[in-house]
Parts: C-alpha cells; structure tokens; sequence
C-alpha cells in the first residue's frame, strides 16, 4: 500500500529534510506534495536524486485525501493548519512545540514509546518532540527501566540550525565580517553568535529558566512517562549542524559503566563512541547526516551514590527532527494502518 503525504513547511531547514529522509528512506509513496507560507511562491525543492518539486501555498492546499501531513512550519503555522488537515483526515506529524503538552496528542519517540500511539486518532494529530527531548528520552530509557532514574541534570550545547536558516546565515556573516574586519550586524540572535556562546535559547520565563529548558524538562518527563527531577541549561553555541547534551543522571539503583554501556549498545538507535584517548569520542562536526544518536565520554558520577556523566551528539535536523517524523509514519503504518494490521483501529 502506498500514502500520499504532504510536506509543510517544506522550503525550511527540517522540511528540506523532511523530503531527503522520505526520498532515502523509500517511503511508499503515492503521492508527494511540497507545501509552505506564501511567501515560498515559485520555489522549488530537491525530492531524492532526480526530482524537483513545486512550492504550494498552505492557503491554496487540500489537505483532503492525504494520508500524512509532516509539518515543520512553526507554531503558528501548526496552530492554524494542523487542525484542518486533521480535519480532512490526514493524520499529522507536527514538528513545532504547539501541541506537545496536550494530554491527549501523543509525544513519540519510536524507539521509547511507540506504545503511545494507540491514542493517535483522538485529534488526528502526533506531535514530534524537541530536538533535545528526543535524543535525551532515548539515552535515558534504557536507563530508567533497569535501574529507575531519580534526577537528571543537562547542560545543551545547541547548533544555530535549530534556529533556523537565518540564524546558520547569521553565524556565517558574522563569522565573515570578524575575519574582513567589518562591523557585526544582530538580528536573529539576542548576542553575537560568532566565536561566542549564548546562555539563552527561546524566551525566559518568569522563575529565570527560558522556555526551551522548560520544553525539554516537561518533554522528557512526558515521553518517558515519569515524574523526575530534571536541571537543564540551554546554550547556544556557534556550530551550523549538531546539538551535544553534557549530562548526569542520578539513578536509584547501582549500576557500572559496563552495564550501561551493555544496556546503550543493545538500544536501537544509539551509537557508542567512547576510548579515552584524545580523539576517543564524537563531535558535532562528525554527526552531520547521521541518523544515530551518539554517547561517549561515559565515566562514573562519584559525588552521587549512583552516578553517571555522558556526553550525547546527535544531528538535530536528522533525528532530532525529519528522521523522528518519518519514523512516526512507519510505525504508523506498520502497527495501524497496513492491510490486514492486528492493531488496525481505523
């Protein structure tokens, strides 16, 4: 069986990469459409290695007869649209932060809660977790299950691709300005972002956290289906591509670095990269077009009785993102919606 799938928002970072996952993945596609704001009128996007797709305007497309829509177009557009195309009965895989803390819309990750899905016909509507949350609720699980989780403390150090083209296009200007001694023009970011870092990354709410450290806190806690104790400080760093995790995690039971290495190893999805040598682990500018999400630097927290610190790398467009989104979509199929399917609610 083949689906017709719509991609919105599809002239933006993720969208773009919407559409080469899809095309690398081989989909089984009927149809596929590229669609974004109005502003995108008469460009065209990439659709694997030989096809060129035009742009639709959202207020010109029928989301009738869909199967999927994959939305990555922010909030507002999320908030507008997504209900129309639910509406219409596609089921959408939304990418923004708008719907992640409705009870009833299932937060997936594949490999941590596919179970969730189940209530996906509630709304018609799946939301896509935060590029941090993801990648976080994937390293802890393994984790929570075996020895059971009592906080977590993370510092991010997030790529300026997670704030958009313009913001990349920023970080190359500047870059280009400091090293032609030109003057440094801001506009995407609340300070320089070239040869500096940014403690802040979204809006600050009124305890002092921003809004992405709540995001990720709330996001984690929801996709792992537990109440736990979280720290997060957010930091946007000058990387183009690849969002790293400082992280220590407090558990309630003992467990070696052996067996967590065992437990992260027999995951799907995770990657180990961990020699304790000088170039025994992995960077951001290594994880560029890498589906896994990468662990290294996996060592003891002493000053914890069951303690450990690990640093996490993964590309934030990839699986932080687009790959999330498509794998929702198999798994849909797979469980609900292929002919014959024993789960199949339809």
């Amino acid at each position: 069986m083949k689906y017709r799938v719509a991609v919105v928002g599809a002239t933006g970072n993720v969208g773009r990469e919407i559409l080469n996952t899809l095309a690398e993945r081989k989909f089984p596609l009927e149809e596929i459409r590229a669609v974004a704001s109005s502003d995108s009128v008469g460009q065209r996007v990439s659709f694997g290695e030989d096809d060129v797709l035009d742009v639709i305007p959202i207020t010109d497309f029928d989301f009738s007869g869909f199967d999927f829509a994959l939305f990555s177009a922010g909030s507002a557009v999320s908030a507008e649209f997504a209900p129309i195309a639910a509406q219409a009965g596609c089921i959408v895989i939304d990418n923004s932060s708008h719907f992640r803390q409705e009870p009833e819309i299932p937060l997936i990750v594949p490999e941590v809660n596919p179970e969730s899905l189940v209530s996906y016909r509630n709304c018609n509507i799946i939301a896509n977790p935060n590029c941090v949350a993801l990648p976080l609720s994937m390293v802890l699980k393994p984790l929570l299950d075996e020895a059971g989780l009592k906080r977590v403390v993370v510092s991010t150090y997030q790529s300026v691709s997670g704030a958009g083209r313009a913001a990349m296009d920023e970080l190359f200007n500047q870059t280009r300005a400091i090293y032609m001694n030109q003057p440094v023009v801001k506009e995407e970011m609340s300070k320089q972002i070239a040869f500096n870092v940014i403690p802040q990354i979204d809006n600050f709410m009124p305890d002092g956290t921003t809004f992405e450290e709540t995001k990720i806190s709330l996001e984690t806690q929801k996709i792992l289906g537990v109440n736990l104790g979280m720290a997060v400080t957010c930091v946007r760093v000058p990387v183009f591509i690849g969002h790293s995790l400082a992280v220590s995690v407090e558990l309630e039971n003992p467990l070696s670095v052996g067996e967590a290495r065992a437990l992260w190893r027999d995951f799907p999805g995770l990657s180990i990269v961990d020699y304790r040598q000088e170039d025994g682990f992995v960077t951001p500018a290594e994880v560029a077009g890498e589906d896994p999400v990468f662990i290294s630097r996996i060592r003891r927290d002493t000053s914890v009785p069951h303690g450990l610190l690990f640093w996490v790398v993964s590309d934030n467009l990839r699986k932080g993102a687009a790959l999330n989104a498509v794998q929702i979509a198999e798994q849909l199929i797979s469980d609900y919606l292929a002919p014959n399917c024993h789960q199949n609610i339809n």
